[in-house]
């Protein structure tokens, strides 16, 4: 039933959309029992009780939540609602969490109601109440959505505190390291599961990573970077022209004042592991967090840079602030 797909999205009379539905599909990554599959084989069940058939799909595979902004499936969804674009007047859904997590209530609200003004019937068929819009319904539907922002919460604060604990180890948290270095798979005893590649994710969760020197000629690039800047005092805009005047490039693009800057500033290439410098936890605004709250550990992958020369540049950078910057 999952693959019921009407590819052409034409109105129909709403006699010809009686009994016809479309179901709404999401996958995050927090529990199997909410997989693809399964809500697809609810809504199935539930539906055929009900004498509907589902003649429209919407998915979302592997998306928070939290919001709508990164979830084509509802979004398409909400616009087709909109401009009247639809052949069904009922939208059947797992449960009140796959229709989202939103931390503000209101906003699931919001996107039902959208539905509902244009006529939908918007059915949750795992929950144990009818969506009639009765006084009890709303009761426990508003109870449904503040229990599912409430455990987007609790989980965040839960994975945050496990990467608090795993960067106090020395274990990478975060995506693709910066150029010249490698993130390592490594198992639960300690043993190399090999190099990660771009876009590449651990899927155990006893799985850990760590940070590598990657391959010798962007290492030497590296410590290029540095003596430009400490021994030939260059400015980060003057490095970047002297290596894309040489046709050296960082992953096949031209340098920049930006990346140089990053570079330079990053205690990754002298071993250490550092996280909680920035947080934007439940998509807030990424804010800076005080020194107070980083997690630093020193020594935690094998260096690519002199610290001694680290250490310059840091004192470079610092003392160029107090003048107000050079680019």
């Amino acid at each position: 039933m999952i693959n019921a797909l009407i590819p052409h999205k034409v109105s129909l009379p709403k006699a010809q959309r009686t009994l016809c539905a479309a179901q709404y599909v999401r996958m995050s990554t927090d529990h199997q029992r909410y997989s693809i599959e399964n809500q697809a084989a609810a809504i199935a069940t539930y539906a055929q009780a009900r004498g509907l058939e589902i003649v429209r799909t919407y998915r979302d595979d592997g998306e928070s939540g939290l919001g709508i902004r990164n979830r084509p499936g509802l979004t398409s969804l909400i616009t087709d609602v909109r401009q009247g674009r639809v052949n069904f007047d009922h939208i059947l859904i797992y449960d009140v969490s796959r229709w989202g997590r939103f931390q503000d209530i209101d906003e699931s609200a919001h996107y039902e109601f959208i539905c509902r003004e244009a006529g939908m019937t918007v059915c949750y068929c795992a929950e144990q109440f009818e969506n009639d819009g009765s006084v009890i319904s709303g009761i426990i539907k508003n109870i449904k959505r503040v229990m599912a922002a409430e455990y987007s919460r609790e989980l965040g604060v839960k994975v945050h505190t496990g990467a608090c604990h795993l960067s106090r180890l020395g274990f990478r948290q975060g995506g693709h390291p910066s150029f010249g270095l490698r993130r390592e798979l490594i198992d639960e005893n300690g043993r190399s599961k090999g190099i990660m590649e771009t876009g590449q994710w651990k899927s155990l969760q006893t799985d850990r990573v760590i940070l590598r020197p990657g391959p010798q000629h962007e290492i030497e690039m590296v410590r290029l970077i540095f003596d430009f800047f400490v021994k030939r005092h260059l400015t980060e805009t003057k490095i970047a022209r002297e290596l894309n005047l040489g046709d050296a490039r960082n992953r096949g693009r031209p340098w920049t004042f930006a990346q140089i800057h990053y570079l330079l500033q990053n205690d990754n290439y002298i071993g250490t592991n550092r996280y909680n410098r920035h947080s934007a936890r439940l998509r807030t605004v990424r804010k800076e967090n005080p020194p107070a709250d980083w997690i630093k550990k020193e020594d935690a992958f094998e260096p690519v840079v002199d610290k001694e020369i680290f250490a310059k540049a840091q004192q470079i950078l610092a003392d160029r602030r107090l003048l107000g910057g050079v680019r």
